[in-house]
């Protein structure tokens, strides 16, 4: 019985051991980036995008090549945190690059592009996604994310702008990470994402004005206030580029059904994740929500995609643009890709610059 209880004794401090030092690894590594980063800009080019002429922009969530018309997660109710193998993580990828190059827009935003993690394989995204004219920056870091069994692991992952893809490269001035409020308290933050915006200030022919290109994507998995604290912190920055003059479009995955999104889209299965709610009248008076209800943008993950099993299948309309009175809505519509590369479908928008 003596024998049996030191083993026993000795098991319990190896783990106690093993678990502190796993905390403390996650504590030593924990990303903790400034309000304000300021990001390097390639040499410049002097092509600058036009006043009064139509300008395509994409934005689309790539569920970090992972999360496919086959996968599911275990935060919608699935069961996975690893939902494809690698060659399932490049077919993805190369479906998205081969969409994005067949419409070669302006302006792109993406969000959900791994870098460096363990649930893609540690595959560099943006390399295979960049047009070579890509910005990013991080909002996950973590050099170990230890939910759920088997855990999540190592993720560097974030948002990327790219202004290439039309084959003119628009060289913004500067280029900024904005950092927004975090919900989450320590210990849970130290392994939970630091969501941000990223900021791009294009220079316009025949203009001392700028476009403020904002690519973005706000919490999702808090009570809700982290969604309104960050929604509020957008809003202010959107107002005051505006006041000096200049165009905005903020753009991205809201984490938030835009208006009239939940009568096209019933949440059905209450249990499981759903959006907050982003409100019309939050907007400034004069600024238009860019989205389109004719076909959902995202779906989801509590189970591999079946449309045909409505009962257990739910759409949202989450993702599109913000953008400012002096920008002229064109069109906007959600390419349905039947969710086959990602869990959430692209949002094209087209629109001009009004000529001052």
């Amino acid at each position: 019985m003596k024998k049996f209880l030191k083993i026993l004794l000795c098991l319990l401090a190896v783990l106690t051991m093993a678990a502190a030092g796993l905390f403390g690894y996650i504590l030593l590594g924990e990303y903790k980036p400034a309000p304000v980063e300021e990001l390097a800009v390639r040499a410049s080019v002097e092509e600058k995008l036009p006043l009064g002429e139509q300008i395509k922009l994409i934005s689309w969530n790539i569920g970090y090549g992972g999360l496919g018309k086959a996968s599911d997660f275990f935060m919608d109710g699935g069961e996975d945190s690893r939902s494809a193998d690698r060659e399932t993580v490049i077919n993805y990828l190369d479906g998205i690059k081969d969409y994005l190059s067949s419409q070669q827009p302006e302006l792109l935003l993406l969000q959900e592009v791994d870098y460096d993690s363990r649930r893609s394989y540690r595959i560099d995204q943006s390399e295979i996604l960049s047009s070579g004219s890509a910005y990013t920056t991080y909002n996950f870091a973590c050099p170990f994310v230890p939910i759920p069994l088997p855990p999540i692991g190592r993720v560097y992952s974030g948002l990327m702008t790219d202004t290439g893809y039309s084959g003119t490269e628009y060289t913004p001035e500067k280029v900024e990470r904005i950092a927004l409020p975090n919900p989450f308290s320590w210990p849970v933050s130290a392994a939970n994402l630091k969501r941000c915006l990223l900021v791009s200030y294009l220079p316009l022919e025949g203009s001392d004005k700028q476009l403020v290109l904002i690519n973005l994507h706000l919490e999702a998995y808090d009570d809700g206030e982290g969604k309104i604290a960050q929604t509020k912190q957008l809003r202010e920055f959107m107002e005051q580029e505006y006041g000096k003059g200049n165009y905005v479009i903020a753009g991205g995955d809201f984490n938030q059904s835009f208006p009239g999104a939940l009568e096209a889209y019933p949440c059905h299965l209450e249990e499981l994740w759903e959006p907050g709610q982003l409100a019309e009248d939050a907007l400034p008076a004069g600024w238009d929500l860019a989205y389109d209800l004719a076909a959902p943008s995202c779906r989801l993950l509590n189970q591999p995609y079946d449309p045909v099993d409505t009962e257990n299948t739910q759409h949202y309309v989450i993702d599109g643009f913000i953008i400012s009175p002096n920008v002229e809505l064109l069109e906007v519509y959600t390419e349905d890709m039947g969710f086959e590369h990602s869990d959430h479908n692209p949002v094209v928008l087209n629109v001009e610059l009004k000529a001052a």
